[in-house]
């Protein structure tokens, strides 16, 4: 099957230059090295219109030639690929105790990254942490803020006021002001503002396990649990930015209903270790118990099939994704034991033959996963074009 995204094509209207752009970008980036007149036969672009926006790339130092290739009769075509210090993103993560940063080039590696404790969550100090912690990332990395093409920000949601408290979505209310235009003029560079879940998703489609794919949804292991959903290439963001709150979906649980990251997140691990008499403090905590098989740890994990297997199968039926990803701040091992343990259900529209992905995945992992991410939501609108698909 041929995803929607996989067709995208150009309009060779000159409103539509910035569209363009992304469209030789992103068949640029996809294809690691490639010449005009395939750029154009994949696009629907003429000739002209890719030499036109290539040459304007290279001009703007994004993309360099990479030689000649030798195909048949005439001169070689000219290959072009992405130059990775042609931009830059800068990623944002705010948490209730501490804020992070990172700068991503254009190709998705990471050129520096930062931390500072947060000493109190009203908004200047939040404000004046973030702008701080970015200078002195662009500083050690040496990297101009002319390159640098946005920055991405995220936070624990829900955003604005809801009915859902708890886990950090009382951080900042931000009622009277967009949070978006408020760091845009904090740092004076666009700025797009996400939760942690979605921009984790979106580092897994730069450089993680969704590269290749367009349609997928992400499992978030934070302080509860996030979903992150791709459709098409673009996040499902929701009326407010509130989409993938899945962790307050009811479960059934000790004494009724429960949210199902209060049994399936990493605060319900600390919890129930806890009431075990065990304090833990890191990830290299929780992978040391595991491999001790201590016996609080086993038992949470054995809980939590039940309620993650139902949340894997709401998301394959309610959004159809190619893969559900797990990933976050949670350690490899017990992500492996939970992705070996669920039990994906045959009542399912992910259930069938000639799959061309797993039906599960584990995703990136470690405290950077939502930096990284920020980061990402800024690279991927630089790939990805905005203008639908033409039939």
């Amino acid at each position: 099957m041929i995803s929607r995204t996989d067709i995208v094509v150009g309009a060779n209207a000159e409103r539509a230059r910035s569209h363009n752009r992304q469209v030789v970008l992103r068949r640029i980036r996809g294809a690691g090295q490639i010449g005009r007149a395939e750029i154009a036969r994949a696009s629907g672009l003429s000739i002209q219109a890719v030499s036109n926006i290539i040459a304007d790339l290279l001009r703007d130092g994004f993309i360099l030639e990479q030689g000649r290739r030798v195909a048949g009769r005439g001169q070689p075509p000219v290959q072009y690929a992405l130059h990775a210090q042609g931009g830059f993103a800068l990623g944002v993560e705010i948490r209730p105790d501490a804020v992070f940063a990172a700068i991503l080039d254009l190709c998705g590696a990471t050129i520096a990254s930062e931390r500072a404790a947060l000493s109190a969550t009203d908004r200047g100090t939040v404000t004046r942490s973030v702008v701080a912690l970015c200078d002195r990332a662009l500083a050690s990395s040496g990297i101009p803020k002319t390159r640098v093409l946005g920055a991405g920000v995220v936070m624990p949601g829900p955003f604005g006021s809801t009915g859902i408290r708890g886990n950090g979505s009382e951080l900042l209310t931000w009622d009277d002001v967009a949070p978006d235009a408020w760091f845009a003029e904090a740092l004076d560079l666009p700025t797009v503002v996400e939760n942690d879940a979605n921009a984790a998703a979106m580092a897994e489609r730069i450089t993680g396990v969704a590269q290749g794919l367009d349609s997928y949804a992400f499992l978030y292991f934070g302080a509860g649990l996030g979903l992150g959903s791709v459709q098409n290439g673009r996040l499902m963001a929701g009326a407010f930015g509130n989409a993938g709150e899945i962790g307050h979906i009811p479960v059934p649980g000790s004494g009724g209903t429960v949210p199902l990251e209060s049994v399936v997140s990493r605060l319900s691990i600390q919890r129930a270790l806890q009431a075990a008499g065990i304090e833990t403090r890191s990830g290299e905590d929780l992978v040391r118990l595991y491999d001790n098989k201590n016996e609080a740890l086993l038992i949470w994990l054995q809980d939590a099939i039940e309620p993650l297997s139902a949340a894997v199968t709401i998301i394959e039926n309610l959004f159809d994704p190619q893969s559900v990803i797990l990933g976050g701040a949670m350690p490899d091992p017990i992500l492996d034991h939970l992705l070996g343990s669920v039990r994906l259900s045959e009542r399912s529209v992910a259930s069938r033959e000639h799959r061309s992905h797993p039906r599960l995945l584990r995703g990136a992992s470690g405290r950077m996963t939502a930096t990284l991410g920020a980061a990402a939501l800024v690279l991927n609108k630089a790939f990805t074009p905005r203008i639908a698909a033409q039939s």
